[in-house]
Formats: C-alpha cells, structure tokens, sequence
C-alpha cells in the first residue's frame, strides 16, 4: 500500500548553509517512499563535511541544497557536532548504506529505476545486476560526461533521463557535480526523485571496496578513501575538510531558531511556491 501523501513533521537541523533532516535510518527510508508515493518529484542528498565546505563557498551547490527534498547526515562528524548547534542526530545516513534498502523498496513497489554515473561500465553493470539479480525494473542508464557545473555539453543527459519516465533515479557523479545535475533537472524530471549516492555504485559491482564499518562508525571512512585514491582526494580531505570546525562554530553563533527549522513547514513553503508559481 503507498503511504500517505500528507508530509510528517520533523525537525531539521542547520549545519553551516545545509539543513539535514533529524531522523533515524528506517525513518529516511520511509521519507524517501512517502517522496516518490507524493509523485511530486523532489532530490535526496546525502551531506558530509565535504558537502558542508562546498556549500559555504559554492553558491551554486548551496542553492542546489536549498532544493533538496530530503537531507541526511552522510558523515560522523556531523552527528558528533550536532548537540553544539541545538539538536541532536540520532545516526549516520549514508547513501551508499540507503542504496540496498531503497533498491529492495524500487524492486517491490515495481519504480522504474535510471542510472546516471559512475565509473565507466558500471552503470551498464548496475543495470544486469539489477535487472537479473533483483528483479529490478531499470528504465535506462547513462554513464556520458558531466561538467563540474552539472551538465553535459548539449543538455542531452537531462533529455534521456525525462525519456526513460523514472521514478526514481541515482545519480552517482559525486558532489558537487551530482547535485548541480539533480538541481538543474528537478522540474524538467517531476514526478520523478532523484538521489545523490556518490561512489555507491562503483561500491555495488566492487570499482572501489567501501571501509570497514567500524571506520565509519568512528569517522575515518575518510581515512580509508584517501589511501584508495591520494592523488584524487588529497586536497579534499587535507585541506577543505578542516574547515568544517570552523563553520560548526559560526552556525553556533546563530540564534537558537535560525539553527531548526520543522521539515513540514518546510515542505508546505515550498509547495506555496509550486502552486504560485
């Protein structure tokens, strides 16, 4: 049975220029079904501290944030400094730990799932998996070049996307450019929802081995990443990423309220504005 088109109320919690959404692990996998159930469209984003630098020097990436249906705290850090700005995450939400729970949901409520990135071959890869492991109806996939602005050369990925009629598609570009790409086509794609899932595909057919879990939970699945690719994520991790603590602290200089916000007030500005408009 779909769930309830009527959006619950829960709190969102600002971290710098991104507001994450405070709930547990099942709670983020019944929001993302009640956002394609509600056939309105909408963008799933997974922040970590590299998203939370980006956005507070990329206008751009921050207004794709200011998009964003649903917002989980991908990353420890976040966790560990939320009860500094007010409100405590309950848990970590990483994408790449949604993928499977999201596919199995994709796979039983029979969405028609695309692919947008990843190495190349691993969308064409994803989708046998898919389709042949999981029973999975794959609308199509797309592994072309995208820009650091969040395009292609001719607009055409966007083209494609709209063509297959998805319900839901995974974006595996990584920020910002996933982002971008996802912002840029949020009303051309509706009623589709697109998630941002980074290297979760690359993880699923092995490109790349995710870090031990008990890395992750301690925050160092940073660490991990780093040694796989130094010459890729060097300036990432060693250089922007200490500049998380400093934003944290900025954001606890705001006011208390400019720091929470409620997920349906939220929605219900956003749908004002989609009826204005």
């Amino acid at each position: 049975m779909p769930q309830s088109n009527i959006a619950p109320s829960h709190q969102r919690l600002r971290i710098g220029a991104v507001w994450v959404d405070v709930l547990t692990f099942a709670d983020a996998v019944l929001e993302i079904e009640r956002l394609v159930d509600r056939g309105q469209g909408g963008a799933v984003f997974t922040p970590n501290v590299d998203h939370v630098v980006k956005a507070a020097a990329n206008v751009e990436f921050r207004r794709a944030y200011d998009r964003a249906s649903l917002s989980f705290a991908d990353g420890m850090p976040l966790v560990w400094a939320s009860p500094l700005l007010g409100c405590q995450l309950p848990e970590r939400v990483a994408g790449s730990d949604l993928l499977m729970p999201v596919l199995q949901l994709a796979a039983k409520r029979r969405w028609r799932v695309y692919l947008l990135g990843g190495a190349p071959g691993v969308a064409e890869a994803v989708t046998r998996l898919l389709s042949e492991e999981m029973n999975i109806i794959v609308a199509g996939w797309d592994d072309c070049r995208i820009d650091m602005n969040g395009t292609d050369r001719d607009g055409s990925s966007f083209a494609r996307a709209k063509a297959a009629n998805p319900d839901l598609i995974f974006v595996a570009l990584g920020p910002p450019k996933q982002e971008l790409w996802i912002a840029r086509s949020l009303d051309l794609l509706r009623p589709a929802v697109s998630l941002g899932v980074g290297a979760s595909l690359d993880f699923l057919v092995g490109k790349y081995k995710r870090a031990p879990e008990w890395m992750g939970r301690y925050g160092l699945e940073w660490l991990y990443r780093l040694s796989q690719e130094p010459k890729r994520l060097w300036r990432r991790y060693l250089v922007e990423s200490p500049r998380f603590l400093g934003i944290v602290f900025a954001t606890r200089r705001l006011p208390r309220a400019a720091r929470g916000s409620s997920y349906e007030a939220t929605f219900r500005e956003t749908s004002d504005l989609k009826t204005s408009g």
